[in-house]
């Protein structure tokens, strides 16, 4: 078994938490440790997201008003 098999992941079209890799790779997001991370995987992405676009803005001399320093 490969080491994906022995985790938890989130399936995007259903909504459900599954155990191993059930579903085709477009669908699911993980792994996960536990179902408990896998049920909270679309919280989770959206959090990644927003900092991710956070740190983007910031590196690109933005803020949430528009750029730094205005202009």
């Amino acid at each position: 078994m490969s080491n994906g098999d022995e985790k938890y992941w989130y399936n995007l079209r259903t909504g459900e938490v599954e155990f191993g890799m059930q579903s085709a790779s477009v669908d699911r997001v993980g792994p996960f440790d536990t179902a408990d991370e896998a049920a909270r995987a679309p919280e989770l992405m959206r959090e990644r997201s927003n900092a991710w676009a956070e740190d983007d803005a910031s590196e690109s001399g933005w803020d949430a008003t528009g750029p730094v320093g205005g202009a």
